[in-house]
């Protein structure tokens, strides 16, 4: 396939950050929105991307701290972490939005994106036609699921939380060995799946100090002002009001400690949707075919997209 052909990178000066975008696509089409996941860039996506680029107009932002979208600087961390809260980093993809001009939007999300997702969802319903979440239950439910099994599984959302600069420093010079890693985790038995110009892509932006700070930031604001957003808006009894399809990796955590379609039906006055895909967690990467169809069946119904 050819590397990103037919999509632009483009820079948004935002209020507090410097975000960067891939957009393209069919400009008549309905605009779709992908958010990566740990430790990535948008560049998970672009074999989801070719797919259904005739389909839609896409648009795939670095969420806040990776890739190449970043806090201004001056910008000051607070100890609440708020600066990479899910609710800052929707509002900066919100931000690339309205500067493309787009008002309303299908929204997918994989794994800290859909984080992000979810509470873009909550805080501004009227602009998300229809959401798609990729292999993760709620965070609030996730964190009250810990016990020894989901402790060894997901061990990175307890370290990477502790006080800057002790994660920090314990990645240090072992980046690279980190990512890798990572991106073989979880389920998917190795990085055969990602392609040399991606991999290039996620070491290039990983493998940085303040990537790594910024990732640390990131699970810090879940493991704190996440949550109190998240029980604001439970004591609140808020719900998502779109319809939303749940997908997950029958090889991955998620599958194998929680009910997805209960948790997020939860959550939801719309209607979910759930399937389970033979994967682990980098489901788009692993099955983008697989993907590309669920999405562009679920948001806009069958077309020629399948062979």
């Amino acid at each position: 396939m050819t590397w990103m052909n037919g999509f632009e990178h483009r820079s948004f000066d935002l209020p507090d950050s410097l975000a960067a975008a891939r957009v393209g696509g069919n400009p008549d089409g309905p605009a779709l929105v992908l958010l990566h996941g740990f430790p990535q860039t948008h560049v998970m996506w672009h074999r989801v991307a070719q797919a259904l680029k005739e389909q839609f107009f896409i648009v795939m932002p670095d969420l806040r701290g990776y890739g190449d979208s970043a806090l201004k600087p001056g910008v000051s961390e607070v100890p609440d972490h708020s600066q990479h809260s899910k609710r800052a980093m929707a509002q900066d993809v919100l931000g690339v939005l309205d500067q493309l001009g787009i008002d309303r939007f299908f929204l997918c999300g994989h794994d800290r994106g859909g984080r992000v997702a979810h509470r873009l969802a909550l805080d501004w319903p009227t602009r998300v036609k229809a959401l798609c979440v990729i292999d993760i239950c709620p965070t609030l439910d996730m964190y009250a699921r810990t016990d020894m099994d989901f402790a060894r599984a997901y061990y990175h959302w307890f370290h990477l939380i502790q006080p800057a600069p002790l994660p920090e420093n314990m990645i240090g010079d072992n980046r690279l060995a980190y990512l890798h890693h990572k991106l073989g985790g979880w389920g998917t038995g190795g990085m055969a799946h990602i392609e040399p110009e991606a991999l290039a892509e996620y070491e290039r932006c990983f493998c940085r100090p303040e990537a790594v700070h910024s990732a640390c930031e990131d699970y810090r604001a879940s493991a704190c002002i996440d949550l109190e957003h998240d029980r604001t808006s439970r004591a609140r009894n808020d719900k998502i009001v779109c319809n939303t399809l749940v997908l997950w990796g029958e090889r991955g955590v998620v599958n194998r400690m929680f009910n997805p379609v209960a948790l997020w039906q939860a959550q939801c006055s719309g209607e979910v949707t759930g399937e389970t895909l033979p994967a682990g967690h980098f489901i788009p990467e692993e099955l983008p075919e697989t993907t590309a169809w669920a999405l562009n069946d679920y948001l806009i119904g069958p077309t020629r997209l399948k062979p």
